[in-house]
């Protein structure tokens, strides 16, 4: 009678725990090399473009103003520029320019003085006030300046014009920009063999050049001076509102 002894081996437990160990390792390492695995980048175009739309001005900012000269005392200097002053904003409203257009500039008391053998000598105070006057009718800008000088104003400052309402220039510029770099991103995608993928970024400049300053001296002597018409003339000309774009597309 034949005995057959069968001998069961079982590997120790530390093996099977290495195994598990070193399995899990090779696992989780092949799954962070699959998540991290670099992705090629699709090849990107940026195009520029601009566009520029002039317009006629339609507005008129006006700077003048009264100087009372030397006088004996402040409340005389203050007595002088309130004369004149309270004359010009009568004068001007009568041209029909509306009050909230009537902006004050500046206005100072200063006293004054003579210097004799290095001593400072008082001789009295000055004052000074200057208007900023925007005129919505071109066509009255002579009106305003002869009604202001006639009524006392002897100072003047600047004239300058500009555009009042430029949002819809400047989304008409933008638009024009726009469709110019789309159309020149078409033509460099096909000079690549390739084709437009979706946009990727979009950047604007927009420029508007604001308005355009004129510098006037001597607009009048004031007092007993009269200005039947202002004849300098004053052409207001066109300004340019300009938008610059850049693009940037996707290749496929």
């Amino acid at each position: 009678m034949d005995t057959t002894s069968t001998i069961n081996v079982r590997p120790p437990v530390w093996a099977l725990l290495a195994a598990v160990i070193i399995g899990g390792v090779f696992y989780l390492t092949g799954k962070n090399m699959e998540v991290t695995a670099p992705q090629q980048n699709p090849a990107t175009i940026s195009v520029f473009a601009d566009a520029k739309v002039s317009a006629a001005p339609d507005i008129a900012q006006l700077s003048f103003g009264v100087a009372t000269g030397r006088q004996p005392t402040a409340k005389a200097a203050i007595a002088l520029v309130t004369k004149n002053m309270t004359a010009i904003l009568a004068a001007v409203k009568k041209t029909g320019v509306a009050e909230k257009d009537i902006v004050t500039q500046s206005f100072w008391l200063n006293p004054v003085y003579d210097y004799s053998n290095g001593t400072q000598v008082p001789r009295g105070f000055e004052a000074n006030q200057s208007l900023s006057v925007k005129v919505r009718d071109l066509d009255k800008v002579g009106d305003v300046l002869t009604a202001a000088t006639n009524a006392g104003a002897n100072q003047a400052g600047s004239i300058s014009f500009s555009i009042d309402k430029t949002d819809d220039l400047k989304a008409e510029t933008r638009a024009m920009a726009i469709e110019k770099a789309q159309a020149k991103a078409l033509v460099l995608a096909k000079a690549l063999g390739m084709s437009l993928g979706r946009l990727t970024a979009f950047n604007e400049d927009s420029n508007y050049g604001g308005p355009v300053p004129m510098y006037a001296r001597g607009m009048g002597g004031g007092g007993d001076a009269k200005m039947e018409q202002v004849g300098v003339p004053l052409p207001a000309g066109e300004q340019d509102i300009v938008s610059n774009v850049t693009l940037t597309y996707e290749l496929r």
